[in-house]
């Protein structure tokens, strides 16, 4: 079992920022890919952006520019760079990982964190 512990979430007002951490435990052999998704009030979970761990990086077009993600593979950690925020990002953020768990078995596990509300707001 992998665990996922999300932080930095808050309320920020429109052009602020935010920088999003999210930090994986457990049976991890290597982590193929971490990412970013949120969902607003609805039952649709978007895409926000992903790493693989060779460092290649997608984003959701919306947010190319001002969203940064990066990881630091020692720690299993992400982090999301979230710059000139708007109103419209208001959502609960989740984190993702592809994990394999173990030298022996290639299979993949996807496991998803908690959770960290992120409002922009006046």
């Amino acid at each position: 079992q992998v665990q996922l512990v999300e932080s930095g979430g808050g309320l920020v007002q429109p052009g602020g920022s935010l920088r999003l951490s999210c930090a994986a435990s457990g049976s991890i052999f290597s982590i193929n890919v971490m990412g970013w998704y949120r969902q607003a009030p609805g039952p649709q979970r978007e895409l926000v952006a992903t790493i693989n761990n060779g460092g290649s990086t997608n984003y959701a077009d919306s947010e190319k520019g001002r969203f940064t993600i990066s990881r630091d593979n020692a720690k299993n950690t992400v982090y999301l760079q979230m710059n000139s925020l708007k109103p419209e990002a208001t959502a609960v953020y989740y984190c993702k990982a592809i994990v394999v768990e173990t030298p022996f078995n290639s299979r993949q596990y996807q496991y998803w964190g908690q959770g960290t509300q992120v409002t922009v707001s006046s």
